[in-house]
């Protein structure tokens, strides 16, 4: 018996890399999954049907709206029901603020940001119509932010504003879709993948150890289980978001107030440069800061 036996999921971006290694592990687990990614995913549909899984793929960009239209169609089509997305597709086009183009902030802005839209759209209406008719389930959806989302990160307005906004769309999916049965997390993985061996100065620090029988930190693989979990008819969490590496795991406190100063009326500027400048006002909170990787 899997963790995930009779779930139905789609997993977008999972020609390769992490959302790969998500759509083999769901399917070691017992889930029947839709494959997706921009270019033909075949070879994945067949791995996982070798290996005695359920598979469909369905090629296309998710920020078009018709894709996400098409991966809700063909999960329903194929296997009677949808259960969980996992909004993994990304890319990244890395420039100073002064350098970036109008058109690589648009391109990593629509994939990331506009392509989970274009997924949780299309579920949200089935799940919607599927609670309306009175045929509940356990709904999942799992979103891939960022460190750099959450951190920020040189060179990356376009990819941290994205992966920010993947974080809190998990908050608006808890409240509008609560009701009928709808989960929502998201993960921030580093992992060894195209875009992280891309940047020389990351390469070298997430490469494979050279003896075959250590850990694998960066694997992507270690980056599933943890998605698989989040995707799980009874997994009791909602409205988180995780950092997850190698065998590490964190939960983040979310934007919470670190220190307050009130007044019973209206501040004035002065009272306020008086208050903030207070050595007893701290100038940044104590934070355990994740090393950034794309």
């Amino acid at each position: 018996m899997g963790q995930l036996d009779g779930r139905v999921a789609i997993v977008t971006g999972a020609g390769g890399g992490i959302g790969r290694e998500h759509a083999l592990l769901m399917a070691q687990e017992g889930a029947r999954i839709v494959v997706n990614d921009l270019s033909d995913p075949a070879d994945v549909v067949a791995e996982i049907i070798a290996a005695g899984g359920e598979a469909v793929g369905v090629a296309g960009s998710v920020a078009e709206m018709a894709t996400g239209e098409r991966l809700v169609e063909a999960a329903v089509h194929a296997f009677g029901d949808l259960h969980a997305i996992v909004n993994n597709a990304g890319i990244v086009r890395d420039a100073m603020v002064w350098n970036m183009s109008e058109e690589d902030f648009d391109l990593v802005v629509d994939v990331h940001l506009k392509g989970a839209f274009s997924v949780t759209r299309a579920a949200a209406r089935h799940w919607r119509a599927e609670g309306k008719a009175g045929r509940s389930a356990d709904r999942s959806i799992v979103n891939t932010t960022s460190a750099a989302g959450l951190h920020g990160n040189v060179g990356q307005w376009n990819y941290a504003a994205a992966k920010a906004g993947l974080a809190a769309q998990v908050l608006l999916a808890v409240a509008e879709l609560g009701r009928y049965g709808v989960r929502a997390n998201a993960i921030s993985p580093a992992a060894r993948t195209a875009m992280v061996t891309s940047s020389p100065g990351l390469a070298a620090a997430v490469a494979a150890p050279e003896d075959e029988d250590a850990f694998d930190k960066f694997h992507p693989r270690n980056t599933s289980p943890l998605v698989a979990y989040l995707t799980k008819a009874d997994c009791p969490f909602t409205g988180q978001i995780f950092s997850v590496t190698g065998g590490h795991v964190g939960l983040y406190q979310g934007f919470s107030l670190g220190h307050v100063v009130n007044a019973d009326h209206g501040w004035s500027v002065a009272e306020l440069a008086e208050v903030m400048e207070n050595p007893s006002f701290p100038r940044a909170l104590d934070v355990e800061r994740p090393k950034i990787m794309s």
